[in-house]
């Protein structure tokens, strides 16, 4: 028979598979008698877990929701998946899941046996991830962001190779300060130890992260947060084309599309303006096209060329 504590363990990963187990079947799993499944169901109530029993011949018990999220306990294969899900939700389009994804996969990934990041690094170097290219996002290795994701939690100072927009290789020692996603890219806020400066690092540049085990003080940001800085830089830099189009739909439906990566004026109830700026003309081809609406380009004329070139692509296919 298992120690208590074990089978505590072992327990409450039973009832974490949200489905009601009669207690008999129960004890009969963890090998104990029914009145010791029943001491153990006290010690986890004890413990905060909610664990509903009902009573009867038939009676049994299942684990209910709580107010709050108790610690889950999960299996290998479960742990696996876990964080294999976790680097698809870092990489993803959707507000708000991104930088939740990184924060929970550095916390799993940090206490994850050896074995067992093992296995999730092959699963990871076997599978090619779906995204799309140019400059509408950029493929960020989950491991990267997890390294960098935790020298910012722990005030740890951070050693990389960085390939500026140039092309130009650097290295890089900085005091990471948060990570911030932005569009479909994700940046590294940084202290520049060799510049004497606050810098922003496209993490898809970013190469080879060391922490060096190095602490540091916190230093006062020149911005109200990490996503100000970024925003801040990114307008200060040149953009090669200001792109301005007139689409055939309601404001309030092109902002649920792409507002988030363009600027929507509302003409009348049934037009708007749609402005943005890019580094090629790719991203605004397929943003407008997402919207599903006719539209007629304002300018720059080298994106209706563009078009033009990408429609008679389309038909010979």
């Amino acid at each position: 028979m298992a120690n208590t504590s074990t089978r505590t363990l072992r327990l409450l990963s039973l009832l974490q598979t949200h489905r009601y187990w009669p207690g008999t079947e129960l004890a009969e799993r963890l090998e104990v008698s029914v009145r010791t499944l029943r001491r153990d169901i006290d010690r986890l109530r004890e413990l905060g877990y909610p664990v509903e029993a009902q009573r009867g011949v038939d009676g049994g018990y299942q684990l209910a929701a709580g107010a709050a999220l108790p610690p889950l306990v999960v299996d290998d294969d479960e742990a696996v998946a876990l964080v294999v899900g976790l680097q698809a939700a870092a990489q993803g389009p959707v507000e708000g899941i991104a930088e939740a994804g990184v924060r929970v996969l550095a916390k799993v990934v940090q206490v994850m046996p050896a074995r067992l990041r093992h296995r999730v690094e092959a699963l990871r170097a076997m599978t090619v991830p779906a995204v799309w290219g140019g400059s509408a996002g950029a493929v960020v290795d989950p491991g990267v962001l997890t390294t960098v994701a935790l020298a910012c939690r722990d005030n740890e100072r951070l050693r990389f190779a960085y390939l500026a927009a140039g092309g130009r290789r650097t290295d890089r020692h900085v005091e990471p300060h948060r990570l911030v996603s932005l569009g479909r890219r994700w940046y590294l806020v940084a202290y520049d130890l060799t510049r004497h400066a606050w810098r922003n690092f496209r993490v898809d540049r970013l190469t080879a992260p060391n922490r060096t085990g190095s602490r540091f003080r916190t230093r006062d940001l020149p911005a109200a947060d990490a996503a100000e800085f970024v925003r801040s830089g990114l307008d200060n830099m040149p953009r090669p084309y200001q792109v301005e189009a007139q689409v055939d739909a309601p404001a309030e439906a092109v902002r649920a599309k792409i507002g988030k990566w363009s600027t929507v004026e509302e003409i009348d109830a049934g037009r708007c303006r749609v402005r943005m700026t890019a580094d090629s003309l790719e991203w605004p081809i397929m943003a407008l096209g997402a919207v599903g609406a006719d539209f007629r380009v304002l300018e720059p004329p080298e994106l209706l060329d563009q078009i033009h070139e990408w429609g008679a692509r389309f038909n010979r296919a």
